[in-house]
């Protein structure tokens, strides 16, 4: 490997949200996947740092995660993006956490990328971010979604400015590409555009 190449997420630092629950795959392929891009993942959860995060394959419990920093220490200016994995349970739990779906809700606020999947744009709909948005999620989703408000979509990734959506773990290619694509052009004003990989 070459030293003196730079990545193109250099310097860029991602937050990840989740807890017990998760789908395992949706979080740590997309973690590779900027991490090998240059970015700095760093894993939020409700737990307190140094805790273990129970790690799903579908209903067979997988590996744990351990815990980089309580979502309640964490600062959502202090990140570039963030990424919301899936998992019935993880989502579900989310939603009952004051300080994560705050952090969420603020997150969204600040116009920087965010990216879930899954069952992960669930929490979406408690931090009120989801009203006139273009979105996909897992097919149990929608009904919630489009009742909050969203325009829901069945595609395997829809971007809708600096939000990224996608159903399931199929789709993680597609995923991984819009989130790099929203964090290395956000300077592009131009929203609304879908990344597709076929």
């Amino acid at each position: 490997m070459q030293t003196n190449q730079t990545s193109p997420l250099d310097g860029k630092k991602v937050a990840v949200l989740m807890t017990d629950g998760v789908e395992q795959v949706e979080y740590t392929d997309p973690r590779r996947f900027l991490e090998q891009h240059g970015a700095r993942v760093t894993l939020l959860s409700p737990k307190a740092q140094g805790e273990e995060v129970q790690g799903y394959n579908h209903l067979s419990a997988g590996d744990r995660f351990r815990v980089e920093l309580n979502v309640s220490d964490a600062r959502p200016e202090d990140f570039d993006a963030l990424v919301l994995p899936g998992g019935v349970a993880n989502p579900d739990a989310l939603r009952l956490a004051p300080d994560a779906i705050g952090f969420i809700r603020e997150f969204g606020r600040q116009d920087k990328p965010l990216a879930a999947i899954c069952h992960g744009p669930w929490t979406l709909i408690d931090a009120d971010l989801v009203k006139g948005r273009r979105m996909t999620s897992w097919p149990s989703l929608k009904e919630d979604l489009r009742n909050a408000g969203a325009e829901w979509s069945d595609e395997e990734v829809v971007v809708d400015g600096k939000l990224v959506t996608s159903r399931k773990p199929d789709d993680l290619p597609a995923f991984d590409d819009a989130l790099l694509q929203a964090l290395t052009a956000s300077a592009n004003p131009t929203g609304g555009q879908q990344a597709a990989r076929r």
